[in-house]
Formats: structure tokens, C-alpha cells, sequence
């Protein structure tokens, strides 16, 4: 007898969705990028014994910012293949599908100075032809691959530029980079909030705990990370399986399982592991600057 053992797992998530969120194809190839994120952050507060050397008359305080700007340009990037008999051949068609794309772009915008066509690959492909019964691997033509950059500002243009690029027949949208084109202020404003918790923690502790701090401290730790879009989707699945036990025969029968469609979505950094969060609502995907800061004080003892 057949034995079939179900064991189902319901997964409920609610997702909003908002315009332009773009993380592009290659959330396939990338573990949770959340969690790496979160794993640089914890990193980043674990200092070594040479950074903090023991002190009875001294007193580190920290502080942790996040900061959340909006891209001011973003960079779409497609992936193009053509294949061929002949190398020849295959520049031709190439040329011909990057021909049709530039000109899908014009109306949008979008001239041939914001456009970039990387080559990134040729390679032989190889085929078996079947004699009798022997199956005999031959040379069957060649493969060209590259790139298209695109640059553009206004964050809405990108389905539009989805649809340019299908007129084309090109359907891989590799990522989509998001600019911040002037990180410097980001870094003041960082450095700006992390002084004031600093402070803040510093005044509180002299309230409460009658500590007095002389006035200049030791800068220990200084240290500034950015997280990008494309670096910040995670993934799911969501479907409910049986599992096949044992009894089950599968020298006489055949089990074709059904596609489970994989979500993909934006998780960037929250506020949980911030003394501050600068522009805290995030409803699309931005750049995450972050700084940890770190700072001995000496106890001015009576």
C-alpha cells in the first residue's frame, strides 16, 4: 500500500506595493540581503582589545545612526544573448536587437548618451547528433552576450523602459542601481546625529549617576557603511506540500510537482538597531547610510 504523509506549512505575509520598488532578476543569486546587512552592523560595534584598553577612569559612550536618502538617478541594466552560426552572424543579429532598443528609448527620454553596451561574453555552443546508439557532440554555432546601461532620473520611467526593452525582445532586467550623486552631506548629517546622542547619553549619565566627564574625548571607533536597493530584497515562498514517506514507489510512478511562484520584496535596515533614524518612513527603496560611532571619556574624579 501506498503511504502519503501531508505536511503542510501555511506562510501569510501582506505585501504593499508601491511605484518604482526595482530590484531586478538578480535577487536570484543572493541570499537575504537584510540579514547581511543586519550581520555588517553587529560587526562593525565589536571592537578589539587594542580599541578598548581597560580603564578604571575612563568611560566609553556610543551611537548608532541610519540614515535614508532617496536615490537622485538610477541605472537599469539589461541582459542581451543572441546566438548564431557564425560569429558574424551573431554581431549582426546583436546589432539589430540594439539598434531596435535605442530607438524604443527615444521617445521616453532617453538619448544614446545615457546609453552604455558592455560586451561581456562570446562562447561556442555545442549540440549532439544521434547515430544509432552513439550520440556524438558537435560544434553547432556560437553565443554573444552583453549589457545595456541605462541612465535616467525620473524613478516612474521604469516600466515604461520594461515595455521599450520587450519591443526589443530582451526580458532579462538584470538590477536596477540606485545614485545618491553627493554622499557627503549624508555623511554630515550622520555625524551631526551621532554627536548629539553622544552628548545626550553623556549629560544623562552625569543626572543620574553623578558622573562628570571632562570635555574632550577619544574618538575609538568612526565607521560608515551604505546599503544599496539591489543589495536589500529578500525572497519567499509561499505554498503549502505534501511530502512523500515511505512505501512510496517510485520505480513505477512518476511525481511532477507544480511551480511555486517566489516573491520577491524590498526589507531594508529598521529602527531597532539605530540610537537614531534620519527620515525613519520608508515606503520606497532607498539608500541606507549608516555610522557607528564610538567615544572614551575621562571620569573627572573629585
Amino acid at each position: 500500500m501506498r503511504q502519503v504523509t501531508l505536511a503542510a506549512a501555511l506562510l501569510l505575509v501582506s505585501v504593499q506595493i508601491v511605484d518604482a520598488q526595482v530590484g531586478g532578476n538578480v535577487g536570484y543569486n543572493q541570499g537575504p540581503g537584510r540579514a547581511r546587512a543586519e550581520q555588517n552592523e553587529r560587526a562593525k560595534r565589536q571592537l578589539s582589545r587594542d580599541e578598548m584598553p581597560p580603564s578604571e577612569t575612563s568611560i566609553y559612550l556610543d551611537a548608532s545612526i541610519l540614515l535614508n536618502a532617496k536615490a537622485d538617478e538610477f541605472v537599469a541594466v539589461f541582459a542581451l544573448s543572441e546566438s548564431a552560426d557564425s560569429v558574424e552572424g551573431c554581431q549582426e543579429k546583436m546589432k539589430a536587437t540594439v539598434d531596435r532598443f535605442t530607438e524604443a528609448l527615444k521617445p521616453l527620454g532617453i538619448n544614446a548618451d545615457a546609453i552604455f553596451v558592455d560586451f561581456t561574453a562570446q562562447t561556442k555552443t555545442y549540440a549532439y547528433k544521434v547515430e544509432g546508439n552513439l550520440a556524438k557532440e558537435h560544434l553547432e554555432g556560437f553565443e554573444l552576450k552583453k549589457t545595456v546601461s541605462i541612465r535616467y532620473r525620473d524613478k516612474t520611467l521604469i516600466d515604461r523602459v520594461i515595455v521599450a526593452a520587450s519591443k526589443a525582445k530582451i526580458y532579462d532586467l538584470i538590477k536596477v542601481d540606485y545614485v545618491v550623486t553627493d554622499p557627503a552631506p549624508m555623511q554630515e548629517k550622520l555625524a551631526d546625529a551621532a554627536s548629539a546622542v553622544i552628548k545626550a547619553k553623556a549629560a544623562r549619565h552625569g543626572r543620574l549617576l553623578g558622573l562628570k566627564l571632562k570635555a574632550v574625548p577619544q574618538v575609538y571607533a568612526e565607521r560608515y557603511s551604505t546599503y544599496f536597493p539591489t543589495e536589500m530584497y529578500d525572497s519567499y515562498v509561499a505554498a503549502e506540500g505534501e511530502a512523500i514517506a515511505t512505501g512510496f514507489d517510485h520505480n513505477r510512478t512518476t511525481v511532477q510537482s507544480l511551480r511555486k511562484t517566489r516573491t520577491f520584496y524590498y526589507n531594508p535596515l529598521n529602527g531597532s538597531q539605530f540610537d537614531r533614524v534620519i527620515e525613519p518612513v520608508v515606503i520606497e527603496p532607498v539608500v541606507q547610510f549608516t555610522l557607528y560611532l564610538k567615544l572614551r571619556y575621562e571620569i573627572d574624579k573629585p
